[in-house]
């Protein structure tokens, strides 16, 4: 299941970590070991943040992928279910709407 992992990094650790020369060392192994599809670092709020779409085949995988953020970087870490316009497609919603609306 293709998911959007929306990690929120706070101002430290992550400051001291660009001071001290670490902190693409320690992006890049998470990113190694999480293996994104993409990835896309930004502005979240006034804070560093960043976007990675994983694809996971069980629920068990999540905090493989949460715990490096949280331990190395004090990071919040949301999680939400990506659907391409084909999952879309094969959801049903006509059925849906015809049941409940």
């Amino acid at each position: 299941m293709r998911m959007i992992v929306d990690v929120n990094f706070p101002i430290e650790p992550f400051n001291t970590l660009v001071r001290n020369g670490t902190v693409g060392q320690k992006i890049q192994q998470i990113l190694a070991d999480i293996k994104p599809e993409a990835v896309y670092f930004s502005e979240r709020n006034g804070k560093r943040g960043g976007i990675f779409i994983v694809d996971i085949s069980e629920p068990s995988q999540v905090p493989a992928i949460a715990e490096p953020f949280f331990l190395t970087f004090d990071a919040t870490v949301e999680f939400r279910v990506a659907m391409t316009p084909e999952d879309l497609g094969a959801a049903g919603l006509e059925a849906l709407g015809e049941k409940y609306g």
